[in-house]
C-alpha cells in the first residue's frame, strides 16, 4: 500500500500525485508520439478517430459529468463547429483562426441557448437539448451558402507551418495535429477543474440547493459550463470534419448525440479519464464486432450478416451490461483494479459496494 505525505495545500490540487504518476503519463505521451512509427496507416487512422472522439467526449463530460446536466444535443454543436471551420477556410481563412472561430462560435451560441433551456432539469432538459439536434438538421439544409445544403461541404487541405496536412495524404501530420489540440484542451480542462469556477461546477452537480447556500451563482455556473462544453465540442466538430473529409446534415444526426452520451457513461461519468476510455470503446468496439462477424462467417459458417441490425444489437447489449453491472464505467473498473494493487493483501471484498440511496419522493413519504 502506497502513502504520500502531504505538507502543503498545493499537494491536493497538483495535476500529478507524485513522480511515478508523472512518469506514467510521460510514458503514455511517448507512446502516442511514437504511434506513427509503431502502427500502420489503418490503425493510425483509428487512433486519430479516438483522439477526435475523446475531444468531443471531454466537451460533454464538462456539462454532464462535472456539472450534472444531461445533454442530448451536442451533435448540434459539433455541426456548428464543423460548418464554421470549413466555411471560413473555403473563404480564405487560415486553419488556426478558423479553428478558434469554430470554438468561439459554438461557445457563444451555447451561452445564448443555455439561459432558457438550463432553467429545466432532468428529463425535460434532455428533451430540450434533443430538440437542438433535430433542429440543426433542418438548419444545415436551409443554410446552403454555409453548409452546402444536402450535398454538404468538402474539407480543404490544411496549410500549417509551411506544410499541407491532409487526412489521407499525410495521416501522420493530421494525427499529430489532433494530438496537440487534445493535449492542450485536456490541460486546460484539468486546470479549469482546479479553479473556483470548476469547483462551482462540481458543487452544482452535487446539490444546487447547497451550492446556492454557499454563495455559488448557479445560473452563471451552468451557463459558463454549457458554453465551455459547447466550445470544446465545436473544436471536436472542426477536426471531425477534416477526419471525414466531407460533411453534410447527415453527419450530425441525433445518433451522434446519443453516442456521445453513451461514451461518457461507459467511460465513467465525472472522470476526465472516462472520456478517453469511452472514446476507445465507441471507435474500436464496432471494429471488433465486425472482425468477430467475419470470423464466425468463415470459421463456423454462421452468417451473422444475414440478420440485419445484429451488429447494432450486440453493441447495445454490451453497453447495457456495462451500465447495469458497472455504473461507474470503465474508469470505475480501473479504479478498483488500481486500489486492489495498492491495498494488496489488505483489500477486502465489498469495499466498493454501493450504499442505498433515497429519492426525493421516498423522503417525502
Amino acid at each position: 500500500m502506497s502513502n504520500r505525505f502531504k505538507s502543503r495545500y498545493d499537494d491536493d490540487i497538483n495535476l500529478f500525485e507524485g513522480r511515478w504518476h508523472l512518469a506514467q503519463y510521460a510514458i503514455l505521451m511517448a507512446l502516442l508520439v511514437a504511434a506513427p512509427w509503431l502502427l500502420g496507416t489503418y490503425y493510425l487512422g483509428e487512433l486519430t478517430a479516438v483522439l477526435v472522439w475523446s475531444l468531443a467526449g471531454l466537451g460533454l463530460m464538462l456539462i454532464s459529468g462535472h456539472t450534472g446536466q444531461v445533454s442530448l444535443g451536442h451533435a448540434a454543436f459539433m455541426a456548428i463547429g464543423a460548418f464554421t471551420n470549413l466555411a471560413l477556410m473555403l473563404r480564405g481563412w487560415h486553419f488556426l483562426p478558423a479553428l478558434l472561430a469554430s470554438a468561439v462560435t459554438s461557445g457563444v451560441i451555447g451561452a445564448i441557448i443555455s439561459r432558457p433551456i438550463l432553467r429545466m432539469s432532468g428529463i425535460y432538459l434532455a428533451i430540450a437539448t434533443l430538440a437542438l439536434s433535430i433542429i440543426i438538421e433542418d438548419v444545415a439544409i436551409i443554410a446552403e451558402p454555409i453548409t452546402g445544403g444536402v450535398a454538404g461541404v468538402f474539407a480543404p487541405p490544411i496549410a500549417l507551418f509551411g506544410m499541407e496536412i491532409d487526412r489521407y495524404a499525410t495521416p501522420e501530420a493530421f494525427y499529430y495535429l489532433c494530438l496537440a489540440v487534445l493535449v492542450l484542451v485536456t490541460l486546460g480542462y484539468l486546470n479549469l477543474l482546479r479553479s473556483a469556477s470548476g469547483r462551482s461546477f462540481l458543487a452544482v452537480r452535487d446539490s444546487e440547493v447547497s451550492a446556492r447556500a454557499l454563495g455559488v451563482n448557479v445560473a452563471r455556473a451552468k451557463t459558463l459550463s454549457f458554453s465551455l462544453s459547447c466550445a470544446i465540442t465545436g473544436l471536436a466538430g472542426a477536426l471531425y470534419a477534416h477526419l471525414a473529409q466531407a460533411v453534410n446534415y447527415e453527419s450530425f444526426l441525433v445518433l451522434i448525440s446519443i453516442t456521445l452520451l453513451l461514451q461518457v457513461v461507459i467511460g465513467g461519468l465525472g472522470s476526465v479519464h472516462g472520456a478517453f476510455f469511452g472514446a476507445i470503446v465507441v471507435v474500436l468496439l464496432p471494429q471488433l464486432i465486425a472482425i468477430a462477424r467475419d470470423f464466425f462467417d468463415n470459421a463456423a459458417g454462421i452468417k451473422i450478416a444475414a440478420y440485419p441490425g445484429m451488429d447494432t444489437a450486440l453493441f447495445a447489449l454490451l453497453i447495457l451490461l456495462m451500465v447495469i453491472y458497472e455504473p461507474r464505467g470503465l474508469y470505475g473498473v480501473w479504479f478498483k483494479v488500481r486500489t486492489w494493487l495498492q491495498l494488496f493483501p489488505l483489500y477486502r471484498k465489498g469495499m466498493f459496494r454501493r450504499t442505498r440511496t433515497y429519492l426525493k419522493t421516498e423522503r417525502q413519504r
